[in-house]
């Protein structure tokens, strides 16, 4: 691929976020991506990150002082076995922006070490989780909304801006098989405390007051069932516009809804979840009516999907008895990390020095740390061992789980510059060296 001549890659998977756009076209000239189609603006500037720059990793590094030094990938390895292995309690975090078969390998490693195993999960979708583990879920593929949705609620999510592409390809303006006229062929409802861009573009944006969700949510399924509200408005939202809504849920021909971290986040959490499906089930007594999470990694669907078929448990899972224990909260990372219950760390295609708490922060930092990771982050710059892999998706191969749980197969459009390896290559390394220190 690293010729004078333009080769265009066609059908290419867009590693972003979990719609996983299966349409892209990339133009790569001499190794570095030069054009990008048909994606949204955010998953074209992941195809060019790709190409090589002053914050790109692309040998092993491990820190000297306060700064790193290049190293070779043996003596990286070495080290990184090292701080594993000499862990009581090690905890591996991420997996959720790289495929399915270092996923894998992040539960074997886990299991070796006996430590803990978590994904990004246990910060956004934990508690739709939860919540399906609770009441399961009435739920199907992103093509069956595209071709037979007349109504879409979005409730607490902004696709405008974190899905930038799920409107135009299932949602709301695709034209699909027995909706032909897309947008005019469709009713959306935003329930959201903000007026968003996607408010903005719905037919209806009911404005929740923060964090109850829940009242609305059981307002809502009282009406359906039959009941009167003797109340003038739940959670900010007027009794006769509550009862319009169920009348409009009840009458589509085909509903869905689409939720996000509005309301997993909110209070409530993974019961705001339940009363969701639940309301999604009852509706079903009435019309055809389904929900899906708008999951935001790429791959956190995937994490989730082989975690579960590995040990039985999505995330927050605990090997330290020789088996998969499962509690959220007590081996979720940021609780971990608070109450500083770990002694070492390995982040895979993840960055919680951005996003977990400062108190969860400062003890990830107390400890040593090594960072698979291609890009220079708040979390790696603090890493004891950085090991540079090949980005999925884009450098390599492998298989990504929509948010439909439908598997996709990633595409390879360039290669990785330096001595960049795949992810599940670093893995393997790492496991056969844990196991040659630890004379298995």
């Amino acid at each position: 691929m690293a010729s004078k001549n333009c080769i265009t890659c066609t059908d290419v998977v867009c590693p972003f976020c979990g719609t996983l756009c299966d349409d892209l076209e990339v133009d790569v000239q001499d190794n570095k991506v030069i054009e990008v189609r048909n994606g949204c603006q955010i998953g074209v500037k992941k195809f060019f990150s790709s190409n090589p720059s002053s914050h790109r990793y692309e040998k092993p590094l491990i820190k000297e002082g306060d700064s790193h030094k290049e190293v070779s990938w043996d003596e990286a390895i070495d080290k990184a076995a090292d701080i594993l292995v000499n862990a009581k309690r090690p905890l591996l975090y991420g997996f959720s922006s790289t495929e399915a078969d270092a996923q894998g390998k992040g539960v074997e490693l886990a299991e070796i070490l006996g430590g803990i195993l978590d994904n990004t999960a246990s910060v956004c979708h934990g508690p739709t989780l939860l919540a399906v583990q609770d009441v399961g879920v009435p739920s199907s593929t992103l093509g069956e909304y595209k071709n037979r949705a007349d109504l879409v609620v979005f409730w607490g999510c902004n696709p405008v801006h974190a899905h930038p592409r799920h409107l135009g390809r299932y949602s709301e303006f695709i034209r699909g098989y027995f909706k032909k006229d897309g947008r005019r062929d469709r009713y959306v409802i935003v329930i959201d405390p903000r007026n968003t861009h996607t408010a903005q573009i719905a037919d209806v944006h009911l404005q929740v007051r923060p964090d109850e969700d829940y009242e609305l949510l059981n307002a809502i399924r009282a009406v359906v069932r039959g009941t009167e509200l003797d109340v003038e408005e739940v959670g900010g939202v007027p009794t006769t516009q509550i009862l319009e809504i169920a009348e409009k849920l009840k009458s589509c021909t085909f509903g869905v809804i689409f939720f996000g971290m509005g309301l997993t986040q909110s209070e409530a959490h993974h019961r705001n979840i339940d009363s969701a499906i639940c309301l999604t089930r009852e509706l079903n007594d009435h019309t055809k009516f389904l929900i899906t999470a708008m999951r935001g990694h790429y791959n956190v669907t995937g994490a989730n999907t082989v975690f579960s078929w590995s040990t039985g448990y999505p995330f927050s899972i605990d090997f330290s008895k020789g088996y998969p224990r499962y509690n959220p909260g007590e081996f979720s990372s940021c609780d971990v990390l608070v109450r500083n219950e770990i002694d070492a760390s390995l982040i895979v295609a993840s960055d919680p020095a951005s996003n977990f708490p400062a108190a969860s922060v400062r003890n990830l930092f107390k400890h040593p740390l090594i960072s698979v990771e291609p890009h220079e982050t708040p979390t790696s710059a603090f890493a004891d061992v950085i090991l540079p892999p090949a980005i999925a998706g884009i450098e390599c191969e492998g298989t990504a789980y929509r948010m439909d749980h439908v598997p996709l197969r990633l595409r390879k459009v360039k290669d990785a510059p330096g001595e960049c390896l795949t992810d599940v290559e670093i893995l393997k390394r790492i496991i056969k060296k844990v196991k040659e220190k630890k004379g298995e």
